[in-house]
């Protein structure tokens, strides 16, 4: 599983588990999973989608993801939840 962290400037919207990510960088989406290697990116303006079976949407606009150990952090300039 991957512990996750969907922050943004006015809350934290998501702390939580979760078994995948898939998130809008700044060059197209990124898909994480268990395991996954160490990695940052920049992220773009699109859906934020975390889990297969219990699915959370979120809208994000610009930000950075952070991916070690499993522990996926997200820290986005704006969202919202969709």
């Amino acid at each position: 599983m991957l512990r996750v962290s969907v922050i943004s400037p006015e809350r934290v919207l998501f702390e939580g588990e979760t078994d995948s990510v898939v998130a809008p960088a700044f060059d197209g989406e990124v898909g994480i999973l268990t395991g996954h290697a160490a990695m940052m990116t920049v992220l773009g303006n699109g859906e934020l989608r975390l889990g297969t079976t219990t699915a959370y949407r979120f809208h994000v606009d610009g930000g950075f993801l952070q991916v070690v150990d499993n522990h996926v952090r997200v820290v986005t300039e704006k969202a919202s939840a969709g």
